[in-house]
């Protein structure tokens, strides 16, 4: 199989939220800092010594770090400091591949001469994250994407870890398991059972072997990022397949009305960043987090692509609705939406009957308020007086 023999570097930046509100305030400056009050969204690495992880519950953090001082998330400011980190990235090479709001591929192949080595530009790429936009900054260098990332993460935080091209299985089998992508705890467990815990020992058996152990696909998958064969090559300008928000709840019970709320809330915020996108629609999906910690998704089909918030929501409440028993007999912890089968915004059809006034054009005139004005502009009367809390936009696909 084709590996690429270009260098890759994978910038990740070191717990963001936190190390944002860290560089706005130094008063926050090596305390432990926690971003979100019910649920944990980041925390500072002061923190994570402590064993407090994204996604925890705030009271359990709070045991783990009494000490640690609680800020509420701005979404506004993490952009901010995410664009310009990016613009360094592209000041770095054009070829530039955005994984999420903090952490990218960027491919430095052909700048040699121009740049210096790999490890050079990597260096020069940490330090102008911190001169320009004034955060801490870990890279990976490695030929693949998969190798850069993993070496990206073992170096952190604040490092800089290059993968020479003849030393990488040495590098990489010595590792866990967990280090290889796609091995979440329920695989972990699997191979774990099999006294399989190095990435070596995956390396070492053959491919029928995996597929028999964990199915066709993960079988594959695993065999070959063992071997550190990963033929992706860096995509410019890719566009996500899906655009969400989702919102944490914590333990209290959630009546109906609640739930609505709340998912005409995430809705507002997704269709609105959908028109932003020029993107337009097909697939609503509802994810769900029970209180017993399992997951489940619903999701409906559009017969056309649409940006029109009230259809989607229609769509979102309907699954919402079929979704009501579970959750009363469950609980709930997590309520999520995300907007997938995405569009260009011109392919969508103008539908019979035409009328005089133009789709949409009510989603575009609050649009262009609360562009103006603040999202918090314009509301719908349901969400008067209800605490909605804070939506966290979903990683891209």
């Amino acid at each position: 199989m084709f590996v690429s023999t270009t260098p890759i570097l994978h910038a990740d930046l070191d717990a963001f939220y936190a190390s944002v509100e860290q560089r706005d305030d130094p008063r926050l400056r090596g305390r432990p800092v926690i971003v979100g009050g019910g649920v944990v969204l980041a925390a500072s690495y002061e923190a994570k010594n402590l064993g407090v992880r994204t996604a925890m519950g705030g009271a359990r953090a709070l045991r783990l770090c009494p000490h640690a001082i609680v800020v509420p998330p701005r979404m506004s400011a993490y952009s901010a400091a995410s664009k310009a980190v990016f613009e360094v990235f592209r000041d770095t090479t054009p070829l530039v591949e955005g994984l999420s709001i903090d952490e990218a591929f960027l491919d430095v192949g052909g700048l040699h001469r121009i740049s210096g080595p790999p490890e050079v530009i990597a260096e020069r790429l940490r330090r102008e994250v911190l001169e320009r936009v004034g955060l801490p900054i870990t890279v990976g260098v490695a030929r693949t994407k998969f190798l850069a990332k993993v070496a990206s993460a073992v170096a952190k935080p604040d490092g800089l870890l290059v993968v020479p091209a003849d030393r990488e299985l040495e590098f990489l089998h010595p590792l866990p398991v967990e280090r290889l992508w796609g091995v979440g705890e329920v695989t972990a467990a699997k191979l774990h059972a099999r006294e399989i815990d190095t990435v070596g020992q995956v390396a070492q058996l053959d491919e029928r072997t995996l597929v028999t152990m964990l199915g066709a696909a993960a079988g594959r998958h695993l065999h070959a990022l063992a071997h550190n064969r990963d033929p992706r090559p860096v995509q410019v300008g890719r566009r996500r397949r899906s655009i969400g928000s989702q919102r944490a709840l914590g333990r209290r019970p959630r009546t109906p009305d609640d739930l609505e709320a709340i998912l005409a809330s995430l809705i507002d915020r997704v269709s609105r960043r959908l028109r932003t996108a020029h993107r337009a629609c097909r697939t609503v999906v509802l994810r769900l987090r029970f209180a017993d910690f399992t997951r489940a998704t619903r999701s409906h089909t559009l017969p056309h692509p649409t940006t029109e918030t009230e259809l989607l929501l229609t769509t979102a409440r309907l699954l919402l609705a079929a979704a009501m028993p579970t959750i009363t007999s469950r609980g709930i912890t997590l309520l999520g939406v995300s907007l997938a089968n995405l569009h260009d915004d011109d392919a969508i059809q103008l539908m019979l009957p035409f009328s005089d006034h133009e789709p949409g054009a009510l989603d575009s005139a609050l649009d262009h308020v609360r562009d103006r004005f603040g999202t918090s502009a314009v509301t719908r009367a349901a969400l008067l007086g209800r605490d909605t809390g804070i939506s966290v936009p979903l990683l891209p696909d």
